[in-house]
């Protein structure tokens, strides 16, 4: 009796190529790793997000966003990373798809701007971190300040490991083609829309003005 696939196999079947009507029978350890890779990364931006709720509670606490002069009263700069880092993933998928039908000069395109696309939301990142600094909201003036600089700082991280995974694609389509990088591109564009949807929960929960998460934190029970 065949045994359908589980939920697990799925989750981590990214790049796969069907067998026996669609079902996934082969599991590597890349995609085994970029599964739990996943869930461990979410697990700790929830601790962080769960963290940063429960010190606001705290009567030193000031607000990043809704106020003037608060350190994200104007989120301009974000907002542009945010497009970035959204045009960086959809270049990847790009480069997914043209992998699927063997278009090696789309795959090396699509590859290259997602990259840079990606290295530039690392650049405004970091000057959204010098603006930060030159108005005076460093990390020590404001528990909530300490906080942006810490789920920026560990996102951008994770995006940089991003970035040299991705550099192995590139070495993999310069010395072994399409074929060769293929699974390794499905991984990393997963991977690259999995930060996106990550980034796009942070910046809600840092640039959200008070009344807003003073909401969610009854939701979730801090208040």
């Amino acid at each position: 009796m065949k045994t359908p696939p589980s939920v697990g196999a799925g989750l981590v079947g990214y790049g796969g190529e069907p067998s026996h009507g669609g079902a996934l029978t082969h599991r590597s350890p890349a995609k085994v790793f970029i599964g739990l890779l996943l869930v461990v990364i979410s697990m700790l931006f929830l601790l962080f997000s769960l963290a940063y709720l429960e010190r606001s509670r705290v009567g030193d606490w000031q607000w990043l966003a809704g106020f003037a002069g608060a350190p994200l009263a104007s989120t301009g700069q974000l907002w542009f990373n945010t497009a970035l880092l959204a045009a960086s993933s959809a270049a990847l998928q790009w480069a997914r798809m043209a992998a699927r039908r063997e278009q090696a000069p789309a795959v090396r395109h699509g590859v290259v701007i997602g990259a840079a696309l990606a290295v530039g939301f690392l650049a405004g990142q970091i000057n959204v971190w010098q603006d930060l600094v030159a108005r005076g909201h460093l990390a020590a003036a404001n528990p909530a300040n300490g906080f942006f600089y810490l789920i920026t700082g560990a996102h951008g991280a994770h995006l940089l490991g991003g970035l040299i995974a991705l550099s192995v694609v590139a070495l993999l389509l310069k010395r072994g083609g399409v074929a060769r990088a293929r699974t390794r591109l499905a991984l990393c564009s997963v991977y690259w829309h999995f930060l996106f949807v990550l980034w796009l929960a942070m910046f809600a929960l840092l640039a959200s003005p008070r009344d807003a998460l003073e909401g969610f934190a009854a939701i979730c029970g801090f208040r």
